[in-house]
């Protein structure tokens, strides 16, 4: 009897494999709400059609955004000292607290 049992076990394993994947597929995404050709974006369940004004909306702070601004600005001051210095004296010094004003 174990035998039987044990040869029974993995077809009602596949069984409800198949099974599994029939009805996950059946919930998937099918690709036939398109807006236009070849645009067939669709969010996820759950997921809002449009993100701004979500709870999903990211919130930039300013301040945080303008660091990048600054820290470009602040290189390009350091590469002007760098060309001004390398024009001067045709040797280029990476350091900028090296260069003599």
């Amino acid at each position: 009897m174990l035998k039987k049992i044990a040869y029974a076990l993995p077809s009602v394993c596949a069984a409800g494999f198949v099974l599994a994947v029939t009805t996950f597929s059946a919930a998937a995404y099918d690709g036939q709400t398109c807006v236009a050709p070849g645009n067939c974006w669709e969010p996820k369940p759950g997921f809002p059609a449009k993100i701004a004004g979500s709870k999903y909306d990211p919130k930039h702070n300013p301040k945080e955004l303008a660091k990048q601004s600054e820290s470009i600005t602040a290189m390009e001051e350091r590469n002007a000292k760098r060309v001004a210095a390398f024009k001067k004296t045709g040797k280029f010094v990476y350091e900028v607290e090296k260069i003599a004003d």
